[in-house]
């Protein structure tokens, strides 16, 4: 690794910085999987519920026992695999931890040897130069002697070429000295890489081991799930399930005796009959058993007294004529029939009471009822049953049990804990940056840049929030979150997407000089059927979640009309807030009623700043050098990619590059080709994506050439632009808490503000 241009120290010391990078994507690998077996354990749990609400009729019956009690068992499985790779996914993040401290330790360890690197690479360059310098004197001086110069000359150049001499042998020695020194360095330094890597590679196996027999054990139980499936299966006779329903549905043992003709005697049967008649208005009216209960109303109801916590019995009556149709019936259709329909008053909510039968229950049961088709019903219609039923909920005053209009408060969901007050959080904008004026301006006849104060510096709008000019739709790459069906037992699915603008103003080719700032924007978007979901349910679970990697973040400034967050916390890389839920229902219903059509909709929950090191956080370090004359102006453009300033780094798209040029511009060369545009003044130069893929790892130079026709033109300042996809400067991220809700679409991405550079 010491090799040709001593490049070895560069490459060992990034390829310890890739180990971060691998980490981090090895965690997120496992908790990609924990949510695939997450999502699929709920499942299998949603099925077996459905399992155990088929029908319970018939022979087969008793076999969806089987598959409910196998399918539970394998959804709890799968939730094990997820408790174990969820505690696998907090020992990778503490070695994570770990990995970063030690490679921090090891930056401050091998400075020196960082040193002797650029010690040597100097030398080597000064070495090379003197050796050209000592050959130029020497053949100098052999020159004139051999032309036969004065000796005056020729002890001229003797001189020269002594004093070449003495300070190339000096270089051959600093190099002597620089080799040693660099050549011990890098063995100890090389070393320290290797034992680092090696660690590295061991913990990293050691992770995927515990991660491999996590599955494997899974596996196995998932078999034996299978395996007592297969066996009560074969368990389970075609004997068995006749038998079982012979013992719960057989009529008896014994056969009925045989019946004999009885000769009529009409005397006693037409005493019988007269004894036991119906009343008078038997038929086609409402015969009221309950001498207690008050009369009926004008739609054949009966009306409940006041203080009367008796069953209240209907009977309807109906002549052959107008009937309700029955299938099972077996009477003769000349016989009458009698419809009994019972409402029962709830009793108070208690464990003893919880199955008592509700009015909606009612109403789903006479809703069902089918009538004849060859018959009409002239005391009452189903819409006018419903009426009293609805009626009777009132004059019964029953006590309607609290129920879940949806899904979330079925388990029975408790909000998190709230502080006894509401935060006291930062107001206002997120903090500016120190404005530096500076310039480049003409100074003659050299034409050479130097500090100058102008009244309108490029800086004048940078420390104004410039988030806002990268707006995020999830149109386009993504369809949005998932349709909510407000029937589902599933979490509810939102979508979140973090936006980063980066604004930064090189000056020159001096880093110390370069200013930074860095904002982001968090934005959820929620479907168009969660509003239902929230106006309906009185009490919605309470949306969590925990922002992470919030160490790298100077502010963050919460949608305080939305959000809750506790002060006290102390873990300095991670923040939990939850919302206001009653400001959230408001705020989405309103969104609803500005714009009914939309599919999801967009909430703005949080901006942030995040700490930035100079030109150290810019993804595209850049310097300019200008060259201006009477006729003709040259530029150079100077770029390079710089992987570290992204937590995970990812190539940047669309960049663009634009240069003001006056001086009236007649003709342009430039390499590579770019667009001049006459009517503005400005070259342009569109780059295909830049990463370390590209040439020269992304780092690269932009030439043109101007010849003027009102020259010379002024230096001016340049601006860049690109974007790029997958993944923040800041690596914060964002993590759901608690049940309810599900995260469909996690977006990333940042993009320039003001991006600008002068000479």
């Amino acid at each position: 690794m010491q090799g040709d241009k001593n490049n070895g120290f560069d490459v060992l010391y990034h390829n310890m910085k890739h180990g971060q990078i691998s980490s981090k994507e090895l965690t997120d690998f496992i908790r990609e999987r924990s949510t695939i077996e997450e999502a699929y354990a709920r499942s299998m749990t949603k099925l077996a519920k459905s399992a155990g609400n088929f029908s319970q009729l018939g022979t087969f019956a008793p076999v969806w026992d089987v598959f409910k009690t196998s399918t539970e068992k394998l959804a709890s499985c799968h939730m094990e695999l997820v408790r174990k790779l969820q505690e696998l996914i907090k020992e990778v993040q503490k070695y994570v931890e770990e990995q970063a401290k030690a490679h921090k330790k090891t930056k401050e360890e091998v400075a020196s040897t960082l040193e002797a690197v650029q010690n040597i690479q100097t030398t080597s360059q000064a070495l090379l130069k003197s050796r050209e310098i000592y050959n130029a004197k020497t053949v100098e001086q052999e020159r004139l002697r051999k032309e036969g110069a004065t000796q005056r000359d020729v002890d001229k150049a003797g001189v020269k070429a002594k004093k070449a001499t003495e300070t190339y042998k000096s270089y051959v020695e600093k190099y002597a000295a620089a080799k040693s020194e660099f050549e011990q360095k890098m063995a100890e330094t090389a070393q320290k890489f290797q034992d680092i890597e090696e660690n590295h590679i061991h913990h990293m196996k050691e992770i995927i081991q515990s991660y491999s027999r996590s599955v494997d054990e899974t596996h196995v139980q998932i078999g034996e799930v299978h395996t007592e499936f297969v066996r009560n299966i074969e368990n389970t006779s075609v004997e068995s399930l006749i038998h079982k329903l012979a013992e719960s549905k057989g009529t008896g043992k014994e056969r009925p005796g045989p019946i004999e003709f009885e000769e009529c005697n009409a005397a006693i049967a037409t005493e019988g009959n007269t004894a036991n008649g119906a009343p008078p208005g038997y038929y086609g009216a409402i015969d009221i058993q309950n001498a207690n209960v008050p009369q009926v109303d004008a739609d054949g109801f009966c009306i409940r007294p006041e203080g009367n916590e008796n069953n209240i019995l209907l009977h309807l009556s109906s002549s052959h004529s107008n009937s309700f149709y029955s299938s099972s019936d077996s009477e003769d259709e000349d016989e009458p029939r009698k419809f009994h329909v019972e409402i029962k008053p709830v009793q108070p909510n208690n464990d003893t009471h919880q199955n008592r039968a509700t009015i909606d229950e009612l109403k789903a049961s006479i809703g069902n009822i089918i009538l004849s088709p060859s018959t009409s019903v002239r005391l009452l219609d189903t819409h006018r049953m419903l009426k009293h039923l609805k009626t009777a909920e009132l004059s019964l005053s029953l006590p309607v049990p609290n129920r879940p209009t949806t899904p979330l408060t079925a388990g029975g969901l408790v909000p998190p804990p709230r502080p006894s007050s509401r935060p006291k959080l930062p107001t206002g904008k997120l903090t500016g940056i120190n404005e530096i004026v500076s310039n480049c301006s003409r100074n003659h006849p050299q034409n050479t840049c130097s500090r100058n104060t102008r009244p309108h510096s490029p800086l004048d709008q940078l420390s104004q929030q410039t988030s806002n000019s990268v707006p995020f739709s999830f149109s386009g790459t993504s369809r949005g979150p998932s349709p909510v069906t407000l029937a589902s037992l599933d979490a509810l699915p939102i979508a979140v997407a973090f936006t980063e603008s980066v604004n930064a103003y090189f000056k020159g080719a001096d880093p110390t000089k370069c200013i930074v700032k860095i904002t982001g924007d968090m934005t959820l978007s929620f479907p168009m059927g969660i509003i239902k979901v929230f106006t309906t349910n009185p009490s919605p679970a309470v949306l969590t979640f925990k922002l992470k990697n919030t160490s790298r973040l100077e502010q963050i400034l919460p949608n305080q009309q939305l959000l809750y967050s506790d002060p006290s916390q102390s873990d300095s890389n991670s923040k939990d807030f939850w919302f206001n839920m009653q400001a959230l229902t408001s705020y989405l219903r309103k969104s609803s009623d500005q714009n009914p059509t939309a599919s999801y909709y967009n909430v703005d929950v949080l901006k942030y700043q995040v700490q930035s090191d100079g030109i150290h956080s810019t993804p595209l370090n850049l310097a300019v050098y200008w060259k201006c004359a009477a006729s003709t102006s040259d530029l150079r453009v100077d770029y390079r990619y710089n992987p570290e300033s992204m937590v995970s780094p990812g190539p940047l798209s669309n960049v663009q590059i634009l240069v003001p040029v006056d001086g009236e511009v007649t003709n342009m060369q430039s390499l590579p080709n770019s667009n001049w545009n006459p009517e503005q003044n400005k070259c342009l130069w569109k780059l295909s994506d830049i990463s370390e893929k590209s040439d020269n790892e992304g780092a690269g130079s932009l030439r043109a050439k101007f010849e003027l026709s009102d020259g010379p033109s002024n230096p001016t300042t340049l601006a860049v632009q690109f974007m790029s996809e997958g993944s923040t400067l800041s690596g914060v991220d964002m993590e759901l808490q608690g049940p309810g809700y599900r995260l469909s679409l996690n977006k990333k991405r940042f993009a320039t503000g003001r991006y600008m550079a002068d000479c």
